[in-house]
């Protein structure tokens, strides 16, 4: 997505009132997540050891940031992409009972990223997983799942709203459901991106299921890796995917707006038919996939939620670098300066 320009840009906060913002979002939305979906919080790693399964893979095309340990022999670590299989095993070793589950604060650095509005060097995530039972892996629980959180999502922006009384709330009372395959057939001559735009502008707020599978035209959605969440199994409305995005209507950049990726996790089952194809069947030796197909882990549901870019939205702001601090191409700060958008 290239660099949007809205026009007749104005801050509604100052930096530093921003600030005082971003701390109010951040504590509230993690308390109130933790509440909403019995959550406590742990601590995570910045990097795991390469080779272990453990790192997201996202699309699956994406090279990590790497570095050698010279404490360990020169062992190669990799930083994280996000956590979204590093969480499951931490369900499995705490022991964590079906219906709780853990947070934690994610930090990762994407060096592929096309730097814009939404997209940064620097990601933060509130990473989350919920250990599940067997039967609890159906389209209506992930349905239940992802308008908790969206509830969350409204009681801050309405916090915020209390506070600031000028940062009037956008989000609709209701969060729509729709699957990727639907918006094919209603939008067939647009790209996924343009789908999304013109279902997000409709409702104000989607959870689009069925991210990673192919769809009637054999292309996915969008790629999702094939070791954590469960795109391929058949659900309850006849399509494929156990997962989905949270997409919100962006009026202040006039475009869809990804807040979270999430998904009931795979099965074994599920696991060996998605590396299969996808091609990487090699995977299931590795530390993470076999103790998986083994059945040492439990079943789960989790996903990402970012940081910045819930600030971004509840305050309105038009990039992702006034509520953050990163790195951006000097044609990109210029620009943003001269209609007044303040990058950190």
């Amino acid at each position: 997505m290239a660099l949007i320009i809205p026009r007749k840009y104005k801050q509604k906060l100052l930096p530093e009132t921003t600030e005082i913002a971003i701390k109010a979002i951040k504590e509230g939305f993690q308390t109130e997540l933790a509440r909403a979906l019995n959550l406590r919080r742990v601590t995570a790693p910045l990097f795991v050891l390469s080779g272990t399964g453990l790192n997201d893979d996202l699309n699956g095309v994406e090279h990590a940031v790497a570095f050698k340990i010279d404490a360990m022999g020169g062992a190669k670590a990799e930083v994280v992409h996000s956590l979204a299989k590093w969480k499951r095993v931490k369900l499995g070793s705490y022991d964590i009972a079906p219906g709780f589950g853990l947070y934690t604060d994610m930090n990762a650095i994407r060096t592929f990223e096309d730097l814009d509005n939404t997209h940064s060097l620097y990601v933060d995530q509130w990473d989350w997983e919920k250990t599940i039972r067997k039967e609890d892996r159906t389209l209506d629980y992930l349905k239940d799942t992802a308008t908790k959180i969206y509830d969350v999502v409204r009681i801050i922006e309405d916090r915020i709203y209390r506070q600031f009384p000028h940062i009037t709330p956008v989000l609709p009372e209701k969060l729509t459901f729709i699957h990727s395959e639907e918006l094919l057939q209603r939008y067939p001559g647009l790209t996924p991106r343009q789908r999304e735009d013109m279902a997000a502008k409709e409702y104000g707020a989607v959870f689009l299921i069925g991210i990673g599978n192919e769809l009637s035209n054999g292309e996915p959605h969008d790629g999702r890796a094939p070791d954590y969440d469960d795109w391929i199994s058949t659900n309850s409305d006849g399509y494929h995917g156990l997962n989905g995005d949270l997409i919100f209507w962006n009026p202040v950049l006039g475009t869809s707006f990804e807040l979270s990726s999430m998904g009931i996790r795979v099965s074994p089952e599920s696991l060996r038919l998605q590396l299969e194809k996808r091609g990487c069947s090699d995977r299931s030796g590795l530390q993470f996939h076999k103790a998986l197909l083994d059945g040492q882990l439990p079943y789960s549901i989790g996903g990402g939620i970012g940081q910045s870019r819930l600030c971004m939205f509840i305050l309105q702001k038009a990039h992702i670098g006034e509520v953050q601090a990163s790195i951006w191409p000097q044609e990109q700060v210029e620009a943003c300066k001269a209609v007044g958008i303040s990058l950190i």
